[in-house]
C-alpha cells in the first residue's frame, strides 16, 4: 500500500514513529494476558488500557501504526478538508460578505505539505516507542493465529489468555472492467498527490466520496461523483441528504446518481468512465470511494475457530468470537466504521476479556458525523428506521434559518431533526445538518447516554446567539404542542377566575 511518498521529511518523520525502521521485536514473555492484531485505534486503545491496568501484552501490526485513522483516515482527511474551507472562504468572501477580491489557483502542493507535517506531527502518540514504554511488547509483521491461543508473528509465537481481532478495513475495489488497467485512488492512495488533477472522477458517494469530492472541487478540481443509489448519502436521512447534495452541485460538483458504470477505458494520459445510459467522464485521476471491506485475509481466523464472512468477524454483543478465548473490536466487525466506535469497543473488550465484565455494545450511544459543508450528523435512529423498525414517533424539526447566529454566520443552509418516542419527550435520535454539526451533536448524545429528555434540553440555557440555540428551539417546539386545545380551554378557564 503506497500511502506514503518516499523521501518526503513528513513522511520519514511518521515512518519512523509508526514503523520504525531497523525495530527489533521483543523476546516474547511467555503467556501473554492479552495479544491484539493490528494497531488502528482499536487495538492501540486496547492494548494501551490493558498495559496500563497490570497486564502483560502483546501488539502485532503488520504494517503502520495507527492504522487508518492516522495514515490513510481521519486525520489526513480532516487536514486537507480544514485546508479547502479556508480556500473555499476566501474565495467567496467578496460575493458573500463584502470581503476583498481573491484571485488565482492557490498552492495545492503546499497545502499538502501542511496535511503531512500535521500528521507527522500527531504520530508520536501512535508511534511504536511510546508503546513500548508503556509496557507492551510491540511486534511488527505479518501477525497470524495458529491455534486457537497463538499468533504467529516473525518466527516468534505468542501464547495468549484472550485474544484480541483489530485489523480494521479498507477499501473495497468494484468490479469494473477497464478500472485496475486505467489506474485508480482510494483513500489509502490519494494523500500522496503532489498535484491537484484537473478532472477527479469520484466512484461512490457515501461520506468518503462527499468529504474528497467537495474538497478537491474547492481545490479547483473539476469533479463528477457517481453513485448506483438514487441519492447521495444513502445511509443518512434523505432530507439531510439534500442539502448536502445541493451545496455540492452549487459548488460545481457534477453528480450522476443511479449510475451504472459500464467500463473504464484508457485515452492517453487520461481515463474515460463510461456510465451506462448516460455517457462518458474523462478524468486525470479516479478516486474509489465505494465502501468498505474488513481485513480478515490471511490471519489464520480458521485456525482459531474464528467465524468469519465477507462482513468481517462475526461477534456477540460483549464483542467475543466464535472462539471465547477471542474478542474482535473496531472496522472488522461493526457496521460503525468510525475511530471513536473502536475506541470504544476497546475499553468494552478490556473490561469484558480480562475481568468479569458485561459490557454489551448494544448499549453504546453512537453519533458520527459526515465532514461535507454542511456537515451531517446522526445519533441513534433516523426516521426511516424508526418507521422500518415500527416505532411509533414523534419528529420535531427546526430549519437553520430560524436560528438568528446560523443567519448572522451566513450559515442558515441546516436542519435538525428529533425523534422521539411517540406521546414522550424521549430521545431515539436526530439528525442535524449545520457547518458545525460535528461540534454539537454531543449535546444530543449526552442526553441520550443520560437519559435524559428533549424536555431537559429546553430547561438548559444556551448562550445567545450560539447556533447550539437549535435543540432549545427544538425543545420549546414539542413544548408547543402538549398546549392541545383541551389544555387551552383549561388554561382559559383558570385565567378567567385569575385576576
Amino acid at each position: 500500500m503506497n500511502s506514503l511518498i518516499p523521501g518526503d521529511p513528513a513522511d520519514e518523520a511518521l515512518l519512523g514513529q509508526v514503523c520504525p525502521p531497523g525495530w527489533v521485536n521483543p523476546t516474547p514473555r511467555g503467556r501473554y494476558h492479552l495479544v491484539v492484531v493490528g494497531a488502528g485505534t482499536g487495538g492501540l486503545v486496547t492494548a494501551a488500557a490493558a498495559a496500563g491496568l497490570g497486564a502483560r501484552v502483546a501488539l502485532v501490526e503488520r504494517h503502520l501504526m495507527g492504522g487508518d485513522c492516522l495514515n490513510v483516515g481521519c486525520v489526513p482527511s480532516k487536514a486537507l478538508i480544514s485546508a479547502a474551507r479556508a480556500w473555499h472562504g476566501a474565495a467567496s468572501a467578496g460575493e458573500r460578505f463584502g470581503g476583498p477580491a481573491v484571485a488565482g489557483s492557490g498552492d495545492f502542493g503546499r497545502a499538502m505539505a501542511r496535511m503531512r507535517s500535521l500528521r507527522a506531527g500527531l504520530s508520536p502518540v501512535d508511534g511504536a516507542a511510546r508503546f513500548r514504554d508503556l509496557g507492551v511488547d510491540v511486534f511488527l509483521g505479518e501477525g497470524r493465529f495458529v491455534a486457537p491461543n497463538a499468533v504467529a508473528v516473525g518466527g516468534a509465537r505468542l501464547e495468549f489468555r484472550r485474544g484480541v481481532v483489530a485489523t480494521g478495513a479498507r477499501a473495497a475495489v468494484p468490479a469494473i472492467s477497464g478500472l485496475a488497467e486505467s489506474g485508480y485512488l482510494t483513500n489509502e492512495t490519494v494523500f500522496t498527490l503532489t498535484e491537484c488533477p484537473k478532472h477527479l472522477v469520484v466512484i461512490g458517494a457515501g461520506p468518503v466520496g462527499c468529504e474528497l469530492a467537495q474538497t478537491f472541487r474547492r481545490f479547483g478540481a473539476a469533479v463528477t461523483l457517481l453513485t448506483r443509489d438514487d441519492r447521495i448519502l444513502p445511509k443518512d436521512d434523505g432530507a439531510a441528504a439534500l442539502l448536502v447534495q445541493r451545496r455540492l452541485e452549487a459548488e460545481g460538483i457534477v453528480i450522476v446518481t443511479k449510475a451504472r458504470i459500464e467500463r473504464v477505458d484508457r485515452k492517453g494520459n487520461h481515463s474515460v468512465v463510461v456510465v451506462t445510459g448516460v455517457g462518458s467522464f474523462e478524468a486525470d485521476r479516479i478516486l474509489v470511494a465505494a465502501g468498505r471491506a474488513p481485513n480478515v485475509d490471511g490471519l489464520g481466523l480458521d485456525q482459531a475457530g474464528v467465524r468469519f464472512d465477507a462482513r468481517g468477524v462475526s461477534v456477540d454483543d460483549r464483542l467475543r468470537t466464535s472462539n471465547p478465548a477471542i474478542f474482535a473490536v473496531g472496522d472488522v466487525c461493526t457496521p460503525f466504521q468510525f475511530t471513536h466506535v473502536a475506541d470504544f469497543h476497546a475499553r468494552l473488550v478490556v473490561q469484558n476479556a480480562l475481568f468479569f465484565g458485561r459490557g454489551k455494545a448494544s448499549a453504546l450511544v453512537i453519533p458520527w458525523c459526515t465532514y461535507t459543508s454542511p456537515e451531517v450528523a446522526q445519533v441513534g435512529l433516523t426516521v426511516d428506521q424508526a418507521k422500518a423498525a415500527g416505532r411509533p414517533v414523534d419528529v420535531v424539526e427546526v430549519g437553520f434559518e430560524h436560528v438568528d447566529r446560523a443567519v448572522l454566520d451566513g450559515q442558515e443552509t441546516g436542519l435538525l431533526k428529533v425523534i422521539l418516542a411517540q406521546g414522550t419527550d424521549r430521545i431515539l435520535g436526530a439528525t442535524l445538518v449545520a457547518d458545525h454539526a460535528g461540534e454539537m451533536i454531543g449535546e444530543i448524545a449526552v442526553a441520550m447516554t443520560n437519559g435524559l429528555g428533549l424536555g431537559a434540553i429546553g430547561r438548559t440555557i444556551h448562550p445567545y446567539p450560539t447556533q447550539s440555540e437549535v435543540f432549545r428551539k427544538a425543545a420549546d417546539q414539542w413544548r408547543r404542542r402538549k398546549l392541545t386545545p383541551l389544555v387551552k380551554v383549561l388554561f382559559r378557564k383558570w385565567f378567567s377566575v385569575f385576576r
